[in-house]
């Protein structure tokens, strides 16, 4: 059996029920429960100093960008999972990317749109981070 990735196996879960598990989990970006929201060292810089309290407010600012994304066209949403989404943060383009995992986070899941085997790993990134 091909040990598998994030997103090689959609035919198990319906597409409706993905994109709803994925809006939930921008919608609370901040308390993803079992998910996990990740940021790359790019987006760090962006930031500023990430240190406890400071930066905040540009932190808050990407985070309502990803929650509140809705421009989902065919080129970022060919699946219709709702799973990507491009904004600009300070001139500089940026993605988020939610991609599925099992709940050891070791291989893809096997059905992305049921969450008791499924967790989301939401990434935010720099284009230039690809």
């Amino acid at each position: 059996m091909a040990e598998q990735t994030p997103h090689s196996d959609r035919a198990k879960g319906g597409v409706t029920e993905i994109a709803q598990l994925n809006d939930w989990l921008r919608e609370h970006i901040t308390a993803p429960g079992n998910n996990r929201v990740v940021m790359t060292i790019g987006i760090a810089e962006l930031i500023g100093d990430v240190s406890l309290f400071r930066g905040w407010r540009n932190r808050a600012q990407i985070l309502r960008e990803v929650r509140d994304f809705d421009a989902f066209d065919n080129a970022i949403n060919p699946h219709g999972e709702r799973d990507m989404g491009k904004f600009e943060f300070a001139g500089v383009p940026c993605y988020w990317k939610i991609d599925y995992y099992n709940l050891d986070l070791t291989a893809g899941s096997e059905d992305p749109s049921d969450p008791f085997q499924t967790v989301r790993v939401l990434t935010i990134m720099r284009t230039d981070e690809r």
